[in-house]
């Protein structure tokens, strides 16, 4: 699986944040932190946003290192993603991404087969 599908099967190369980080844009980061803000209902500031991706070593954004359950309980489980768990398709934690996002699901499902 590419090192860049995150634990919820969400495809780290399509993430703002990242795209900021790495080209140090901070207009970027200023809109992220802006929409993010919005859609959280929590302050985000263009500070929190840098993140290199949720499985490879590197910055995290504030959530995604602590506070993101999904990435934690993965982390527990040692599993590579939340496709290796045996309860991805009753999982609480993971429910709402790959139900509101079927690419999240299709990665987790079959990224192991498209390296």
């Amino acid at each position: 699986m590419k090192d860049l599908i995150a634990y919820c099967g969400l495809d780290c190369e399509q993430c703002e944040a990242r795209t900021a980080t790495l080209h140090d844009d901070n207009t970027l980061r200023e809109k992220v932190a802006k929409h993010w803000s919005e859609l959280n209902g929590v302050e985000i500031t263009p500070a929190m946003i840098n993140c290199t991706g949720c499985r490879v070593d590197g910055v995290k954004t504030p959530y995604c290192e602590s506070l993101c359950p999904i990435r934690q309980c993965a982390l527990g489980r040692n599993v590579g993603t939340c496709g290796d768990c045996a309860e991805l398709e009753t999982c609480g934690k993971v429910g709402m991404i790959i139900g509101n996002n079927p690419d999240a699901l299709r990665n987790l499902k079959h990224g192991m087969n498209h390296e």
